[in-house]
């Protein structure tokens, strides 16, 4: 020892990661995140840093873009020092309507998870203070099981487990409407 104390950093952030995941390409939902061993119920899968987005350039930039469709919402807070009123932009028709929430780039498997509307079993939370998001699994999950978030109900694609259940029902339909008439 050289009589230096050697300092942990006091905003040092640990990020955890599952080893039991892999990454699929060609899934009916495109890329997906599928378990290569069990995963526990409550274990974290992936802890994720975000990378947060002015509200301006998102709304200028990346909403035209394919990125936007991977973005979470998040939560606005206030500047430390926010600008007089005279100093903050206003729009044309000088009606200002603050927002109270941004876009935010989740960096990590975060943005890879897929969407499922009946078997999620990956949640996730927010960490606003450390700018992350922690999954955790939902509940016990099998080896080659995909990793499945919800995004909520307000979907920009078409689910594909709507869309499958919805050819499931409309076969059966048929199926009935043969046997009413004497052919099935």
């Amino acid at each position: 020892m050289n009589g230096h104390t050697e300092q942990q950093p006091s905003n040092k952030i640990a990020l955890e990661r599952s080893t039991s995941l892999y990454l699929l390409s060609n899934t009916p939902k495109g890329r997906g995140v599928f378990a290569s061993h069990s995963i526990p119920k409550g274990t974290i899968i992936d802890t994720c840093p975000v990378l947060i987005l002015d509200p301006q350039e998102n709304a200028t930039h990346v909403e035209k873009t394919a990125l936007y469709h991977y973005t979470y919402n998040w939560p606005l807070r206030s500047p430390p020092h926010p600008a007089p009123p005279s100093k903050q932009p206003q729009p044309a028709n000088g009606v200002r309507k603050p927002s109270s929430r941004t876009q935010a780039v989740v960096l990590g498997l975060g943005s890879m998870f897929n969407h499922s509307t009946h078997d999620q079993n990956v949640v996730w939370t927010r960490d606003l203070e450390n700018e992350l998001v922690i999954y955790r699994a939902l509940r016990d999950v099998a080896p080659d099981e995909e990793l499945c978030i919800s995004y909520g109900d307000h979907l920009t694609f078409v689910d594909a487990e709507k869309a499958e259940g919805a050819k499931e029902e409309e076969q059966e339909s048929e199926e009935d409407m043969l046997g009413r008439i004497g052919l099935g």
